[in-house]
């Protein structure tokens, strides 16, 4: 399933990318497709996005759509 990615921040620059469209397995997570792409890339930097809701690095990726790599957000 076609699935574009859009990495912000910290994330762009260790994965080398903004914005890149791959083939996602059915029921891969995003843990497993950054590993797939870049084995070096560090999920404890960022955090993920489906489709402009949160999800686990974990959760499956069930559907086509846009995965995001966004910085932790902090607040005061």
């Amino acid at each position: 399933m076609p699935l574009r990615i859009l990495a912000f921040a910290i994330a762009s620059e260790q994965l080398g990318f903004r914005e890149r469209s791959v083939e996602c397995i059915p029921g891969e997570t995003p843990r497993a497709l950054l590993a797939r792409l870049h084995p070096s890339f560090d999920p404890s930097v960022a955090r993920v996005a489906f489709n402009c809701e949160y999800l686990g690095w974990d959760d499956p990726l069930e559907d086509s759509g846009e995965l995001a790599i966004l910085p932790p957000v902090s607040g005061g």
